[in-house]
């Protein structure tokens, strides 16, 4: 009588999965614990190479290994480890669309969670910078900076050159990287009548009725995206308000790997969003990093709380919401303006969320509308693509994106993140700039 053996497998051809974040184990802070997956998983990646092309983290660690005495992990330094974390912006990427040894496959690679660990346990013994801890405190400054009167002195300095040189010396942010333009009037100014009133009819999860998430970004730069997501909602009979008040979803200090603060504004707006959502409103966001925050990391940083899994259930991006809505029936297709050729970039944090190409296929809905797709990352991510340490490897990052972009030549470039669209369209002198999808559907529609 024989017995069969699973023969080992080179790639994983499940589902992957994603295990909760341990983040309250002391051990889940431990160096040298720390080390030892670090160097277990550098040799897993080493062996593969095949995320070599995704960002800087990967292009570090196999330099590191081929300009070593043995040329594998074991002669790297442990001291230079923290050269490959630095890197790493938590994307998503690699996890979800490239490696073959994520859970459930039996090696357990989470490249990601594995560089968040390594950057929370250097800021629990205090290695992050300042510099770094003010430029994450984006609700904070998005406050201080439209201040009227200092609005304006904030976008003056931000222009001179001589202010740039010394923002650059203080807070490490590159002279030529283009920062946010900041407006005293927000976005939760100008839609702050909106009551959520209208007849909810529910199709597919949606229930009719959403509290928009404004996000620090768009309530203070940026506040057209969010217009437009509440026009395009009311006008296909979607009940719109904003969420009564917002602190920042978090994403800047998980990158930081500031945990603690992450709980913290977690405490401040979980019982907002559940107030909403038990108010029969759903939640929406203009920010793909915020909506992929509230879906995917809080959860895995929080298992075991049902408000959180209960604001995960109601989260949506807006065009996986207005999708959800065409399959019902209930989005109206009656479009007057064509959009012409757009080049569209998808963010990483929008691809990570597994709800395929909504963006695309709503403005496919478009007739006399050519949409041409880039799925690369754009570099930004963040404050990575302000940093001086990183802007130059940021704009290489992005390059192959503006390139694509040239070589289209569009009547239209969007990204449905406005940071990526912003840092791609100062790498091509703003010609052609970078414009929101639902801008261009509102435009769409002629309203």
């Amino acid at each position: 009588m024989s017995t069969a053996l699973t023969p080992p497998r080179e790639g994983n051809l499940e589902a992957p999965t994603r295990h909760a974040l341990d983040w309250r184990n002391p051990e889940f802070y431990d160096q040298t614990a720390i080390d030892k997956e670090l160097e277990r998983v550098y040799d897993i990646c080493h062996g593969c190479r095949r995320c070599v092309s995704l960002c800087q983290a990967f292009p570090t660690l196999f330099d590191l290994i081929d300009e070593s005495k043995t040329m594998e992990v074991d002669g790297v330094a442990k001291a230079d480890y923290a050269k490959v974390v630095e890197q790493c912006y938590l994307c998503d990427l690699c996890y979800q669309t490239k490696c073959p040894y994520v859970p459930p496959h039996p090696w357990n690679v989470d490249f990601p969670h594995l560089m968040l660990r390594a950057k929370a346990a250097a800021h629990e013994r205090g290695e992050t910078a300042a510099a770094a801890k003010i430029l994450s405190s984006t609700t904070t400054v998005g406050k201080l900076s439209t201040i009227p009167i200092v609005v304006n002195v904030v976008n003056a300095a931000n222009r001179n050159s001589a202010a740039r040189a010394l923002l650059e010396q203080s807070l490490g942010v590159h002279r030529e990287a283009r920062v946010p333009t900041y407006t005293s009037n927000t976005a939760r100014k100008r839609l702050k009548n909106l009551d959520g009133e209208g007849a909810a009819q529910a199709a597919g999860r949606t229930r009719g009725k959403v509290a928009i998430f404004a996000t620090c970004y768009c309530n203070y730069t940026t506040p057209q995206p969010v217009e437009d997501l509440a026009a395009v909602l009311r006008h296909n009979g979607v009940g719109v308000k904003l969420v009564e008040r917002e602190v920042c979803c978090g994403m800047p200090k998980l990158e930081l790997g500031d945990l603690k603060s992450v709980e913290k504004y977690k405490e401040a707006n979980i019982p907002v969003l559940v107030a909403a959502i038990r108010d029969g409103f759903d939640i929406s966001a203009t920010i793909p990093s915020c909506v992929l925050m509230f879906k995917q990391e809080l959860p895995l940083m929080f298992p075991e709380d049902a408000e959180v899994q209960l604001v995960k259930r109601h989260m949506f991006d807006p065009f996986e919401y207005l999708w959800q809505r065409h399959q019902g029936g209930l989005l109206d297709t009656s479009f007057k303006n064509p959009l012409g050729k757009i080049a569209y970039h998808a963010p990483c944090h929008q691809r990570v969320q597994n709800i395929g190409p909504k963006t695309r296929e709503v403005l496919g809905l478009v007739p006399g509308t050519e949409i041409q797709a880039i799925e690369s990352c754009s570099g930004h991510d963040g404050t990575y693509g302000v940093k001086a340490k990183t802007y130059a490897f940021a704009r290489k990052i992005g390059k192959p994106v503006e390139t694509r972009v040239q070589q289209i030549a569009p009547t239209h470039f969007a990204s449905d993140c406005p940071m990526a669209g912003s840092h791609l369209a100062h790498g091509m002198g703003d010609s052609p700039p970078a414009e929101s999808p639902l801008s261009l559907l509102r435009f769409a529609y002629g309203i």
